[in-house]
C-alpha cells in the first residue's frame, strides 16, 4: 500500500482521479498552493492534477523539483491537454484521467520501482561507509560524518577506485583538478582530516610508502566495530 498525495486547484466536485477511490492505497488531496507545499504530508507518489490549469500545474510542477522533490511526480491531464506536455515539465508519467483502477495501480508500482532502482544506484556501500552521490553525504556505521566538499569529494575517489595506489599528484588532478595551483600538502591535510572523521574506520585510507595513499577495502567479517562511546556524566 502506498501513500499518495494529490494536488489539485479544483473546487468541488467528484475526485480528480476516480479510479484512485478503487484502490487499496491511502490517498489524501490538497490544495495546489505553494503555500500548502510547506507542511505537506510524506508521500511515495505525487500527483498534479492538471486537467483544467496547465499553466498552474506546470509551474507547481517545477516548484516540486526545485525544492528537492524525493518522490515521483505524475501528471493527471486530459487526452486534449497531452500536447502541451514536455520533458521540462519534470514529471516522471502522466495518465489520464479516465485511466481504469489496473493501469493506474501499475503506473504507481513502476515510478515507485524505478525511484527506488535510481536511489540505490545513487548509493555507494563498502566496509562500514555508506556514500549518497545525490545528496553528498557520508555515513560511518549509520553515523552521519560532517564532512566538507572536498574532505566528501576525495572519500568518494576513494570508494569508487578501491585497492587501487594513487600518488598525492594524481589525488590532486582528479579532486583538486587540473587547474588547482595549491601544493600536495593539501592532500595530506585533507587526508588527515578524513582520517580523523572516520574515527574506527581511519585504516580505509592506507598510505603506501613514498608513493601515495589507497583505500583499503574490508571483508564483511574485517570490519572493525563500532567503539562504544562513553557516556556522558
Amino acid at each position: 500500500m502506498a501513500q499518495l498525495l494529490v494536488l489539485s486547484s479544483a473546487q468541488g466536485g467528484g475526485p480528480v482521479l476516480p479510479s484512485l477511490e478503487l484502490l487499496s492505497h491511502r490517498t489524501r488531496q490538497i490544495p495546489a498552493e505553494p503555500a500548502q507545499l510547506v507542511n505537506a504530508p510524506s508521500a511515495d507518489v505525487i500527483f498534479v492534477d492538471a486537467r483544467t490549469d496547465l499553466v498552474g500545474a506546470k509551474s507547481l510542477c517545477k516548484i516540486l523539483n526545485t525544492t528537492g522533490l524525493d518522490a515521483p511526480l505524475i501528471l493527471i491531464i486530459t487526452e486534449g491537454g497531452l500536447t502541451a506536455v514536455s520533458t521540462d515539465w519534470g514529471v516522471d508519467d502522466v495518465i489520464l484521467v479516465s485511466a481504469g483502477p489496473a493501469e493506474v495501480d501499475a503506473r504507481i508500482r513502476l515510478v515507485i520501482g524505478r525511484m527506488s532502482k535510481e536511489q540505490a544506484s545513487s548509493r555507494i556501500q563498502t566496509s562500514g561507509i555508506t556514500i549518497d552521490e545525490s545528496s553528498y553525504s557520508a555515513k560511518v556505521h549509520g553515523r552521519a560524518l560532517d564532512l566538507t566538499y572536498k574532505e566528501f569529494q576525495l572519500l568518494h575517489f576513494f570508494a569508487t577506485h578501491p585497492s587501487r595506489v594513487f600518488t598525492r599528484e594524481q589525488l590532486l588532478s582528479e579532486v583538486w583538478g587540473y587547474d588547482y595551483f595549491g601544493g600536495t600538502r593539501t592532500v595530506d591535510v585533507h587526508v588527515r582530516r578524513l582520517r580523523a572523521k572516520l574515527g574506527d574506520l581511519e585504516q580505509l585510507i592506507g598510505t603506501v610508502r613514498n608513493v601515495g595513499y589507497r583505500f583499503n577495502v574490508y571483508e564483511e567479517d574485517q570490519i572493525p566495530p563500532p567503539r562504544e562511546r562513553p557516556e556522558a556524566s
